[in-house]
This record gives C-alpha cells, sequence and structure tokens, in this order.
C-alpha cells in the first residue's frame, strides 16, 4: 500500500505512477497548504492496487478550524475537499468510483442529494448514504470516496 500525501515524493513527474511503479511507500508527515486539515493521525488517501482510497472529509475550509454553513454548504466543501485531495495526486472527479456519505440527520437526505448532485455533474459515482449518530466537529455532513488510478 501507498500513503499519499505529497505529490513532492513522486519518483517520476506523471501525474499518476503506472501499474509497475505503483509498489513502495511514500510518507509525507505535513499535508500540503490546499490540502483541507486533518483531524486526527492519519493520511488524507492511500493507494493500492489501482485504487485511490480518500478518507472522509468534513466542511473545513483549509486554514480554517470551523466546521459552517447549511447541509448543502457543507456536502459541497466535502467534496471540494475531495477534489483537492485528488488534484494534488494528479486526478479528478472523473476517477471517482464511489462515495460514503455519512448524515447526521437522514431528514437533510434532499438537500445534500442536490447539492451532491451539481457539485459532480455530469459524474455518478456509486455512493452509499448513512445515518450516524455523529460526526467530528459537530459536522452534519462527512463524505469519503474511493477512485482509480487508471489513467483513462
Amino acid at each position: 500500500m501507498t500513503w499519499c500525501t505529497s505529490k513532492h515524493l513522486r519518483p517520476s513527474a506523471s501525474p499518476v505512477r503506472p501499474p509497475s511503479q505503483r509498489r513502495g511507500r511514500r510518507v509525507s508527515r505535513r499535508p500540503e497548504t490546499d490540502l483541507p486539515p486533518l483531524l486526527g493521525p492519519y493520511s488524507p488517501c492511500a493507494a493500492g492496487s489501482g485504487l485511490l482510497f480518500l478518507s472522509g472529509q468534513v466542511a473545513k475550509r483549509p486554514g480554517s478550524v470551523a466546521v459552517v454553513g447549511s447541509v448543502a454548504e457543507q456536502t459541497t466543501q466535502c467534496l471540494d475537499n475531495l477534489f483537492a485531495v485528488l488534484a494534488h495526486e494528479g486526478l479528478g472527479p472523473r476517477h471517482l468510483l464511489k462515495c460514503n456519505v455519512y448524515l447526521v440527520d437522514m431528514h437533510d437526505f434532499s438537500e445534500m442529494n442536490t447539492a451532491y448532485e451539481t457539485a459532480l455533474h455530469p459524474w455518478r459515482p456509486a455512493r452509499t448514504t448513512v445515518q450516524v449518530a455523529a460526526l467530528p466537529q459537530r459536522a452534519a455532513v462527512e463524505i469519503e470516496a474511493i477512485a482509480s488510478l487508471d489513467v483513462d
């Protein structure tokens, strides 16, 4: 498995390493400042077997300490954070295969769904949405994802 937190640790200049070069380990203790802030001791993403696993994102902007906004605003910011991690790894929304959405209140599903559809249009990765008791920093929404490392 490869830990992804810094494009500067890549041995090649290509945005995505070919499958033969995806082995090994890349670790950076300090993520780039354009990435969303981490809430704990984990990597924003990990790569293995041609897939990129993106850690869950809450609606925190880079440099911010608070989660604010409506469910729609939080959904949009969560996806923007995922897009930033994807871009940092040389990928984009079209590489998303699956998203898992966690909501504190399932009554917010419609509002989340509208913002999600707008942010991801025209891509439609597989998705699961579940209700949870609570999320970090009192967020209403958290989204995690799996992306393909294959270049299309």
